[in-house]
């Protein structure tokens, strides 16, 4: 049987990073990341998620707290005395070596006993066996990704630590690493921290995401959970796109709350507010584009009876090919987002058209009225 230190959780514990005693990079943070897991740090630039993996990696000291791998504390250690290896997005390869010497150089430097045999078998699990051979430019950007990937698995790492891996690939090749990441990681067991400022890479391949902002955690789940029950606008706004709505408390009670906004009268699960109502009874009232629904108001008898609705007169239309993206002016106020599958397109629906925009009550979402609706906007800033 592997003891804890072997085989435990990476735990951060009030682990905190400040630069020239005014600048505070990550504010303190208690972190805990199962043995195992695939693990993502989500955020926009500036927002601490690289400067917690430098901590991690021991690449930069904590200005409070400690980084534990199971019950050994290795705050103090020096990086390569560390059982983490860290993946960059220039992949760092030694340009004069072949990819079989590339991943073998670990080895080398430590002694290690049956080199090729090891060697190979990292090759085939990145699915590189027959590129041993070849320089690292004689590659493409994906399979030095996986040549550096197998590098830093080659010595058996308890933790992995990928910074931005992606971030130099093509989209199509990006979606495609994102998959050969996934298989690797389930492969061989370890825990991978991934950090990234691409929602869609984060929320692909974790099992569990930090959402970042300020140097804080602002929220910390599965992917699923993050997206449908968002808890700040900053987590609503930053993964994907939310329609926020300023909106009245009427009632709350028998697992529902009712408000109006600008007179229309909607419905949301108590369960899904992330607060209480604010002391002036106010709320916003969140849903997601995709999860609305939009006709001509010709066919307004068509919407079933229970569902959350209103009128409006379309803005803009966005053809973008698995949907049409439209803009939607009305009472609630302008530029409401609406996500339309093109599976059968209504020719009636272009900009000038009224039409009725309509959703599942259990599709809402409410949060803290007081917050910034805007929060979430990536903007550019200060190295994460």
């Amino acid at each position: 049987m592997t003891d804890s230190t072997e085989s435990g959780d990476l735990r951060l514990t009030g682990i905190s990073k400040t630069y020239g005693g005014s600048f505070t990079a990550v504010h303190p943070l208690d972190l805990t990341v199962p043995h195992g897991a695939f693990f993502a740090l989500l955020g926009a630039s500036g927002c601490g998620k690289t400067t917690t993996l430098r901590m991690i990696a021991g690449l930069e000291d904590p200005t409070t707290g400690s980084v534990l791998l199971g019950d050994r504390d290795v705050t103090r250690l020096p990086p390569y005395k560390r059982p983490v290896n860290t993946v960059f997005q220039s992949y760092a390869l030694f340009p004069h070596l072949s990819v079989y010497e590339n991943v073998a150089f670990g080895l080398r430097r430590r002694g290690a006993a049956r080199v090729r045999e090891r060697v190979g078998d990292m090759l085939d699990l990145v699915q590189l066996g027959d590129l041993a051979a070849r320089r690292p430019h004689q590659l493409s950007g994906g399979q030095q990704q996986r040549v550096a990937v197998a590098r830093a698995l080659i010595n058996h790492p308890r933790v992995l630590l990928l910074d931005e891996p992606l971030g130099a690939l093509d989209l199509k090749l990006r979606r495609q690493m994102q998959l050969e990441l996934k298989r690797i990681q389930t492969e061989v067991g370890i825990t991978f921290v991934h950090v990234t400022h691409d929602q869609e890479e984060a929320m692909s391949l974790a099992d569990t995401v930090a959402v970042m902002n300020g140097g804080r955690v602002e929220q910390l789940g599965a992917p699923a959970e993050l997206y449908e029950n968002p808890r700040t606008t900053f987590v609503a706004n930053f993964l994907g796109t939310s329609n926020l709505i300023g909106a009245d408390v009427v009632s709350a009670g028998g697992g529902e709350v009712v408000v109006t906004a600008s007179g229309v009268r909607l419905r949301l699960p108590a369960g899904r507010c992330a607060t209480a109502p604010g002391a002036d009874g106010r709320l916003l009232v969140g849903i997601r584009p995709e999860k609305m629904s939009l006709v001509h108001r010709d066919e307004a008898d068509s919407v079933p009876a229970g569902r959350n609705r209103f009128t409006g007169t379309i803005a803009a239309a966005g053809f973008i090919g698995v949907s049409t993206q439209y803009l939607i002016d009305s009472p609630l106020g302008p530029g409401v987002e609406v996500y339309v599958q093109n599976i059968e397109r209504d020719p009636r629906l272009t900009p000038g058209a009224e039409v009725v925009v309509h959703w599942n009550p259990e599709h809402s979402f409410g949060l803290d009225a007081a917050q910034d609706i805007n929060s979430g906007v990536e903007t550019a800033g200060d190295p994460s």
